[in-house]
């Protein structure tokens, strides 16, 4: 007697709770295999900056040193080290300088792009593979939830992943896949509930009222709250509103979706655990200090904080919360534009922060430091430095992705505070290269700063900080040239004395001063200075002799600034990367947009 017969899989009724979680699977492994790929290509910049002390710094916090050791000048004069062979590196850059394109209205350039194109194809492919969705739309609750993890990880501020990558690659860096994976999260959910509500309706069962379907439909009000809420407008115009929401929204649908479904849960534990290790590490990198607010006119507040000796690199940033005012819950991203004490070229080294007034915060604060140095005590005394407070310190985090001292030229743009950024870079490749005598090997030879403002006033703000580092910079074999552009006329006379600086009228182009600056100078002009009288404006311009030995050992390009500047940058570095890359040795990119 034969066995019992078997179905025709063709008759077989499509079982989603075991097929389901098949998928789930499959793609959980793709994205962590991706992942993993990212790691082990990242392993030789990892180690690379292990070796120049940068990896892993600050990982708990900012520190103070008890006995301050700052460095001892290097008085005689500074050996370049020899190049080494850089065809490899400069021919994988030269490939990879196709990705960097940008269009105009996206944030992204086209290695992103293949990015979030590849994680749609992917989400998609495991929806709709072999799935009876308008039947049985399961299958796309299912790959919503198998997305928790991927949101949760990239949006956390210390995240191992970021870690694993290396200096350069912080949360800010990577928080667009936590966008767009937030966005295709979306995209399963509401494809699974608006077809589970179309079979309702279909078959005319309610909709509202049972536990499922009631905590389903609250599941997807809270999704496309969270989605509507993290559009950029809101997170421009609202931050405070959008991180308020976004936890709140969060927490609410992490208890909702579990009432809805018993298969919630093994998907919930990874993201708890990622934040909650990040809850953790923050409270190793928390620190309250005092701090000096000053205010340098009604835009800028310069806020240097005490008993602050090492812990970060130059490109970092710490979330600052200012105790005044009453404003003791707000906390806001501002960039150390310093390098640490022991590196820093600057009269006054120490943890320094700008805060450039754009909002109601910027502005309390910088009113505040105006009143305090306003202030009369004892009808006599005039406090002249501005106000003290106590500030709390979270970080710090990001930083620059490109060693600058790996590259013989260096390129540093910034639009107006965004200087916060390659101030503290060219404050810490000088240092380097001068004051520490290029004990880590690095081989610049040649930077150009440029900084586009909109008035000769805003100089003044970061303007005895260049001098500090051009004067540091004079009479050595580094070539240091500072470029600013101011973009309307108004008081010219207000241009401070920065030597090696020119100051022109007019909105600078990233490929003409990348291509101005791959022009070899003359090594036999003798140091010189001259002002020219153009438009009306003086233009103050340096020369100094040069030791150049020519162009081979790369390019490094560091831009900071709003997205029309950054993706400008973009461009222009794809451009010259993939017409010229090779023979310059090599061209890297970093950009730092000022947005959320």
């Amino acid at each position: 007697m034969s066995g019992a017969p078997t179905i025709p899989t063709a008759l077989q009724v499509y079982n989603s709770y075991v097929e389901d979680p098949k998928w789930q699977r499959k793609f959980s492994i793709i994205w962590a295999s991706l992942a993993g790929f990212a790691i082990i290509a990242s392993i030789p910049h990892l180690l690379h900056s292990f070796r120049r002390g940068r990896a892993f710094k600050g990982f708990f916090g900012i520190s103070e040193q008890l006995a301050r050791k700052y460095y001892c000048t290097v008085v005689s004069e500074e050996k370049i080290p020899q190049r080494s062979d850089r065809r490899v590196a400069g021919l994988f850059r030269s490939l990879g300088s196709a990705m960097l394109w940008s269009l105009p209205g996206l944030e992204l350039n086209m290695g992103q792009i293949t990015i979030v194109l590849a994680y749609l194809v992917i989400v998609l492919v495991c929806i709709i593979m072999n799935a009876p969705l308008v039947d049985n739309p399961n299958r796309a609750g299912f790959m919503a939830l198998a997305q928790l993890p991927v949101v949760f990880l990239f949006a956390t501020k210390n995240s191992l992943f970021s870690l694993l990558l290396g200096p350069g690659h912080g949360y800010e860096q990577l928080n667009y896949i936590h966008r767009w994976s937030g966005r295709c999260m979306f995209l399963g959910a509401a494809v699974h509930g608006s077809l589970w509500i179309r079979n309702h309706l279909q078959f005319g069962l309610p909709i509202l009222g049972q536990q499922k379907e009631t905590s389903g439909v609250a599941s997807l009000g809270l999704l496309c709250a969270i989605v509507l809420t993290s559009l950029k407008p809101v997170r421009k115009y609202f931050r405070q509103v959008f991180f308020v929401l976004h936890v709140l929204a969060f927490t609410a649908f992490f208890i909702t979706i579990c009432y809805h479904t018993i298969y919630a849960s093994p998907w919930i534990f990874p993201p708890l655990a990622f934040y909650g290790a990040d809850l953790l590490l923050r409270l190793f990198r928390y620190r309250i200090k005092d701090a000096m607010l000053t205010p340098i006119d009604k835009q800028m507040t310069i806020i240097r904080v005490a008993d602050c000796d090492d812990g970060w690199v130059a490109g970092q940033h710490v979330q600052l919360r200012v105790f005044f005012a009453g404003r003791v819950f707000e906390s806001h991203p501002l960039t150390i534009l310093s390098a640490p004490p022991s590196i820093s070229c600057l009269a006054s080294p120490g943890l320094i922060l700008g805060a450039r007034v754009t909002g109601d915060w910027s502005h309390a604060l910088n009113l505040y430091a105006q009143k305090a140095k306003e202030r009369v005590v004892d009808e006599k005394t005039i406090v002249e430095h501005g106000a003290q407070v106590q500030v709390m310190l979270d970080g710090p985090y990001g930083g620059c992705s490109v060693d600058l001292g790996d590259f013989e030229s260096v390129l540093l743009v910034a639009g107006g505070s965004g200087a916060t950024f390659t101030l503290g870079l060219l404050d810490d490749i000088v240092g380097r290269c001068i004051n520490l005598g290029r004990q880590g090997g690095e081989q610049t030879r040649r930077i150009e700063f440029a900084w586009c403002v909109r008035s000769f006033a805003s100089i003044e703000w970061f303007a005895p900080m260049l001098m500090d580092i051009a004067n540091t910079a004079a009479g050595t074999s580094l070539d240091l040239h500072i470029s600013v552009f101011v973009t309307c006329i108004c008081n010219p006379e207000a241009i401070p004395p920065i030597p090696n600086s020119e100051v022109s009228i007019i909105r600078p182009s990233i490929h003409t001063l990348l291509n101005d600056l791959l022009v070899q100078p003359d090594p036999s002009s003798s140091k010189n200075a001259s002002i020219d009288i153009e438009d009306g404006v003086e233009k103050l311009s340096v020369t100094p002799k040069l030791n150049w030995v020519g162009l081979g050992g790369g390019v490094a390009v560091c831009v900071s600034g709003p997205e029309t500047l950054t993706r400008e940058a973009h461009n222009a570095v794809a451009r010259v990367g993939m017409t010229k890359g090779l023979e310059l040795g090599g061209i890297a990119l970093h950009t730092e947009i000022f947005s959320l």
